[in-house]
C-alpha cells in the first residue's frame, strides 16, 4: 500500500530540521549574507580598531604624523651619516666619481671595439686615446700661450694704462689721478712684502701643505685610473657578483634601480662634456673674432667652467671680459660679455635639452639649492657633484616607487578659499 501524503504541518516541520542554518547555508551556495549580516561584518573590526586607537587618550592623528616624523628624523640621520662618512673618505670618493665619470665617457667607444677584439684590450686602446686627446689639448694651450706671451705682456701693459686713463678722465662722478693709484698701488706692495717677512713660516708650511696637496692629487689621479680600468675591462662580472650577494627576491629590483641610476648619471656625465665643448669651441670662436689675446686659454677656462653649473660658466664670462678690457679695450670687453652670455642663452635653451633629453629633468631651483648645499657642504667639490647625485637619487626613487596617476587640470579650490569666496558672494 502507498503511504498517505504527509500534512502540511508535517512538511514544515521536516523542511525546519533539514534546513542547515542561514550563515552555512549562505556561504555553501556563494551567496552573499543579508544587510544586516554584512553590516555587523563591517563595523565591527572598525569599532576594534578604533577602541584599540583611543585606549591611552591619543588621537589616531597624532599617531600617525608622528610615525612620518620619526621616519623623516631617520632618514635625514642616515644622509648625514653618508655625508660625514663621505666627508671622512673624500679622497676615495672623489676618486671613485672620477673613475665612474671617465667610465660613462669610454664605456660606448669601449662596448662598440669589443665585438672585434677582447674587451681588455679595446679598454687599453680607448684609455691611450683619451690620454692622446688631452695631453694635445694641453700642448695646444702650452704653446699658444708661449706664443703670444710678449704680445700679451705688450697689450697688457696698454691695456692698463687705457684703464687708468678712463678711471682718471672718465665720465665717472669720482676720479683717480694716477699719481694717486701708483701710490696706493706701492702702498699695497709695500704692505705685501712686509707681510711675506713677518709670516715667513707660516707661509713656509703652507707651501709644504700645497707640496703635499700635489702628491695627493697624483694619489687620486691613480686611483681613479685604476677603478676605471677595471669598471670598464670587468664593469659587469663585477656587478653581476654584487647581485649574487643579495637575496634572490631584491635582485630583479635592486638591478632596475641601479640600471636607472646609471642610465641618469652616465647621460648627465656624456650631456655635460658634450655641452661643455660646445661652450668651449663657440667661446674660442668669439674670442678669436674678436682677436682676444689667449683665446686658447680662455676657452679651456670656459670649457671647464661649464662642468659647474650656475657658477662655472658666469665666472669663465668674467675673465674673458676682463682680459679682453685690458688688451683690446672697453668695446671688445663689452662684446665679449654680450657674447659670452648669447653662449649661456644658446647652452640653456638649445644644447641642455636637445643632449640632456628626460634623461636628467631636473626643476632649475632644485638645481639652484643643490649647487648652494653642496657648495657649502664640500666647496668646489660639492657644487661639482650635487647635480648629478640629486639626478641618480631621483631616478632610482622614482623607479622603486609606485606613482598614483596624476593630477590633470586645474586643481580644485580648497576649503578655505571655497569659503571665502561664498562669503564675498554672500
Amino acid at each position: 500500500m502507498r503511504p498517505s501524503s504527509p500534512s502540511m504541518i508535517d512538511q514544515i516541520i521536516a523542511q525546519r530540521q533539514a534546513a542547515p542554518p542561514p550563515d552555512k547555508e549562505a556561504g555553501a551556495r556563494g551567496m552573499r549574507p543579508s544587510t544586516a549580516g554584512r553590516l555587523a561584518v563591517r563595523r565591527m573590526p572598525e569599532r576594534a580598531v578604533r577602541a584599540e586607537t583611543y585606549a591611552d587618550g591619543v588621537p589616531r592623528w597624532i599617531r600617525r604624523y608622528g610615525m612620518l616624523a620619526w621616519l623623516l628624523i631617520g632618514i635625514v640621520i642616515v644622509i648625514g651619516m653618508v655625508v660625514f662618512a663621505t666627508t671622512r673618505i673624500q679622497v676615495v670618493f672623489i676618486a671613485v666619481f672620477i673613475g665612474l665619470v671617465v667610465t660613462s665617457l669610454l664605456d660606448p667607444f669601449v662596448t662598440s671595439l669589443a665585438r672585434y677584439m677582447p674587451r681588455p684590450l679595446a679598454t687599453v686602446l680607448c684609455l691611450l686615446g683619451g690620454f692622446a686627446v688631452v695631453a694635445g689639448l694641453l700642448t695646444y694651450v702650452i704653446s699658444s700661450v708661449a706664443g703670444q706671451w710678449a704680445t700679451l705682456a705688450t697689450r697688457f701693459s696698454d691695456g692698463i694704462d687705457t684703464i687708468l686713463q678712463f678711471f682718471e678722465t672718465g665720465p665717472l662722478p669720482f676720479h683717480f689721478t694716477q699719481a694717486e693709484m701708483n701710490t696706493a698701488i706701492n702702498e699695497l706692495v709695500t704692505q705685501g712684502s712686509q707681510y711675506v717677512q713677518e709670516n715667513a713660516g707660516n707661509l713656509a708650511g703652507q707651501v709644504l701643505n700645497n707640496a703635499g696637496a700635489v702628491a695627493l692629487v697624483f694619489t687620486v689621479l691613480a686611483l681613479s685610473l685604476f677603478v676605471t680600468i677595471f669598471f670598464l675591462a670587468r664593469g659587469q662580472s663585477m656587478w653581476r657578483w654584487f647581485l649574487n650577494q643579495l637575496p634572490a627576491r631584491n635582485r630583479e629590483q635592486v638591478h632596475q634601480a641601479a640600471g636607472a641610476g646609471w642610465y641618469t648619471f652616465s647621460g648627465y656625465a656624456r650631456g655635460t662634456m658634450i655641452v661643455a665643448l660646445s661652450d668651449g669651441v663657440l667661446a674660442f670662436i668669439l674670442l678669436e673674432i674678436v682677436g682676444v689675446p689667449l683665446a686658447a686659454p680662455l676657452a679651456v677656462l670656459v670649457f671647464i667652467g661649464a662642468f659647474i653649473p650656475l657658477v662655472g660658466a658666469p665666472a669663465a664670462m668674467i675673465i674673458a671680459a676682463v682680459v679682453a678690457l685690458a688688451a683690446e679695450g672697453f668695446i671688445a670687453a663689452l662684446i665679449v660679455t654680450v657674447g659670452v652670455a648669447l653662449i649661456g642663452q644658446v647652452e640653456g635653451h638649445i644644447l641642455q635639452p636637445l643632449v640632456m633629453g628626460k634623461q636628467v629633468s631636473l626643476h632649475p631651483v632644485v638645481v639652484a639649492l643643490g649647487v648652494t648645499a653642496g657648495t657649502f657642504l664640500g666647496g668646489l667639490l660639492g657644487a661639482v657633484i650635487a647635480i648629478p647625485v640629486i639626478a641618480v637619487v631621483w631616478a632610482v626613487y622614482s623607479t622603486l616607487r609606485q606613482q598614483d596617476p596624476p593630477i590633470e587640470g586645474p586643481l580644485p579650490p580648497t576649503r578655505a578659499l571655497a569659503h571665502r569666496t561664498k562669503e564675498i558672494v554672500d
